[in-house]
């Protein structure tokens, strides 16, 4: 093997896998029959060596998936190794022994061969608006096992030398509330896998398998040092920080997180030791979702530009006891995992706000605060399933005010056009807006909250809906104020209204009543006082803010 690659040769070859990479999204996205795939973009796709180390993601895809897919493939490879075929694909979504986040989330991997030999592998991982279980779209809290979550896919091949194994793909669509769907979004991953595979397989008509390899190497090495690097800059010293969730939508409340941060040289640990214990609630991370959340806390602040791969793993060391809320065993249940990946992210900025002022923001939302609403559709008699998680204020910055209505951190998604709800399901959209006064007032504000009001048009639907930061505000920072926390409620035509828990599963309701889900806003930086007054008009003239909250603050 050569061993040596120049540096300019290295970048385009870099280059060559993020395009491969990024065109396997665009496919995925472009080719799904769920609006959750092909409007929100809630999908990622990559590409890892034949040892299952992550080389490249795409541009686009979620921080969260990131260690979810080396997982997957750390498993074919322990089970399969010796076994793997050119046409098979690999499916799996269980988080306690296919390395998944949660059970909507289903992977898929393809194996890439040269000459007989394994090259690695394409990846990609989708959430599906449903795959069975207790709960419609397995979002509602309240659920205390895993298996009420929906079907459990263990480690199995969906494809075969080629050919697709019908009794696994049967398996699966019978045990799912709208299989068509399902089998368009699970077609939609197979055409992404082949169409990576194919990809690489034209770059090995350009360079030897060995070229490959050796990029494969340089890309990881040099990801590491670049991490490392950036951590020797920092201070040697201990830094720690706790924050709490609301709770878990059944016995425990004011759930502890805490990370104590020792630093040392190019040396970083996270140690969550004193972290509460996994919960009855769905509310569990597995360690590689906490394993993610660390890592992209620690890209964001040190270098954003670094590439997503296994080499930022390899640069930091994470303690977590088994059994904790962040390294949770089976049967912990997992379905709102990602409210607590939110939370990990929030404590991890915490810790280093006196380390990094002009790099951390104020609290964000904080949350995946996710809708689920389901029925049958008068119009044509077929059930639906339409599942979204609603962006919220995005936290205050060093130079500017936080974003508003936006997805943040680990959930690089979009929020549904209110033209995708309408035109899909038989659902009104009565208002989609900013909430007033819900960004923590700072020289640099935090951002606004999105309001949504949906109401059933002819038929009673069910509602489940999920909620972090409705009771622990986003905190602000260096004298910035807190965002306002979110809210779900009930908005009757006879004008009353009646309060939903945050964690509110299965609400019936009809045309009479709207749902209204008010997503949190987030935390300010910097003393108000000190806020410009170019920066005070333009809240005036934005009518974001009421009077009363500027006269209060500025």
């Amino acid at each position: 093997m050569n061993n040596k690659i120049d540096l300019i040769s290295l970048e385009i070859t870099w280059n060559s896998l993020k395009s491969i990479a990024d065109e396997s999204y665009i496919t995925l996205m472009k080719s799904a029959f769920s609006t959750n795939i092909k409007e929100r973009h809630d999908h990622s796709t990559a590409i890892t060596n034949s040892d299952g180390k992550l080389i490249a993601q795409a541009e686009n895809a979620l921080p969260a998936h990131l260690a979810s897919m080396g997982g997957l493939i750390q498993h074919v490879l322990d089970e399969y190794k010796d076994n793997l075929n050119d046409g098979d694909i690999f499916i799996a979504n269980d988080p306690h022994v296919a390395g998944g986040t949660h059970l909507p989330d289903i992977n898929m991997a393809m194996p890439v061969f040269n000459k007989g030999t394994l090259l690695g592998f394409v990846a990609n991982i989708v959430h599906h608006a449903d795959v069975g279980g207790a709960a419609v779209g397995s979002m509602s809290g309240g659920l205390n096992e895993i298996y009420k979550e929906g079907l459990r896919i263990p480690l199995v091949r969906l494809y075969s030398k080629g050919k697709i194994v019908k009794d696994i793909q049967r398996l699966l669509l019978l045990n799912m509330r709208l299989p068509d769907e399902r089998k368009g979004d699970l077609n939609a991953q197979i055409s992404a896998c082949r169409l990576g595979v194919k990809r690489i397989q034209e770059l090995l008509s350009k360079h030897e398998a060995s070229y490959l390899n050796t990029a494969f190497e340089e890309i990881l090495k040099r990801s590491k040092l670049r991490m490392q690097k950036a951590i020797s800059k920092l201070p040697d010293g201990n830094y720690t920080f706790t924050d709490y969730m609301d709770d878990d939508g059944l016995n425990t409340k004011n759930i502890k997180i805490s990370v104590d941060i020792k630093k040392k040289g190019k040396k970083i640990l996270f140690d969550f030791s004193k972290t509460d214990g996994q919960v009855d609630g769905n509310f569990n991370l597995t360690f590689n979702a906490t394993q993610s959340s660390v890592c992209y806390s620690l890209k964001a602040l040190l270098d954003p530009e670094l590439p997503n791969n296994s080499g930022i793993f390899d640069a930091i060391d994470i303690k977590i006891p088994t059994g904790s809320l962040l390294n949770c065993v089976a049967p912990a249940s997992v379905a709102l995992r990602l409210n607590t990946c939110q939370r990990v992210v929030d404590v991890v900025l915490g810790a280093f706000i006196s380390v990094l002022p002009e790099k951390v923001t104020g609290a964000a939302n904080g949350a995946n605060t996710s809708a689920v609403f389901a029925g049958t559709n008068p119009n044509n008699g077929k059930r639906y399933v339409y599942l979204e998680t609603l962006g919220g204020g995005m936290g205050a910055r060093f130079t500017k005010d936080g974003k508003d209505g936006v997805q943040v951190h680990l959930t690089n998604t979009s929020n549904l056009p209110v033209e995708a709800i309408e035109m899909e399901y038989p659902l009104r959209v009565e208002e989609y807006s900013f909430v007033e006064n819900s960004g923590g007032a700072g020289k640099y504000r935090g951002g606004l909250g999105i309001r949504r009001i949906i109401r059933p048009i002819a038929h009673k639907c069910e509602f489940s809906g999920v909620g972090e930061r409705f009771k622990h505000s986003p905190w602000g920072v260096f004298g910035g104020q807190p965002g306002k926390p979110g809210k779900f409620y009930l908005k009757h035509k006879n004008g009353k209204i009646t309060n939903l828990s945050s964690k509110s599963s299965s609400i019936y309701t009809n045309e009479n009543d709207a749902i209204v889900m008010e997503t949190p806003g987030a935390g300010g930086y910097g003393n108000p006082k000190k806020r410009s007054k170019n920066n005070i008009l333009k809240d005036k003239i934005s009518g974001k803010f009421s009077n009363s909250f500027l006269k209060k603050y500025y």
